[in-house]
């Protein structure tokens, strides 16, 4: 019964984990979202489920046609020992060739680049990661989305 119980509890852990990098959002506008695999240490998939990650900063690049995240912050698993990770060390992603050649392609293009936007758990209890293919907007859309989301609130307050 006890066992039961304890899976079930790691079940809704797994499911709760959603981390979003909002400053991509407000920096850039998305064109396209992809979901791909992270290659972790042990110790670094249990910081995450602990939601102890920080993606400011961080961006993609290419390396020898492989996908590479940098700048990536998993902070340090508190009950690890001395095989505990870099805090900000290169990770691989995992993306099928076909998306891999797609985002090469694209990143040619002057203005573009691939940044991260949220880390979150699948069913199987693997950390995936959006990324997304982005252009970086100009103060005047940062200042009119700003608007919006001051205009929605207002809006919100108006209703209740």
């Amino acid at each position: 019964m006890l066992i039961l119980h304890i899976q079930n509890y790691n079940m809704t852990l797994q499911q709760n984990i959603n981390i979003k990098n909002k400053r991509a959002s407000f920096d850039y506008e998305f064109i396209e979202k992809y979901v791909a695999g992270i290659v972790l240490l042990g110790t670094e998939i249990k910081s995450i489920r602990l939601s102890k990650v920080s993606m400011n900063d961080a961006y993609c690049h290419f390396i020898d046609g492989e996908l590479y995240i940098k700048n990536l912050s998993i902070s340090e698993y508190d009950f690890g020992s001395i095989n505990n990770h870099e805090v900000r060390r290169e990770r691989k992603l995992l993306l099928s060739r076909r998306e891999l050649n797609k985002l090469e392609r694209k990143l040619k293009e002057s203005g573009l680049t691939v940044v991260p936007t949220r880390i979150f758990l699948n069913a199987n209890g693997l950390a995936k990661m959006e990324i997304a293919l982005a252009r970086g907007k100009a103060n005047y859309d940062k200042r009119q989305s700003l608007k919006s989301k001051d205009a929605e609130r207002e809006m919100d307050r108006v209703r209740k």
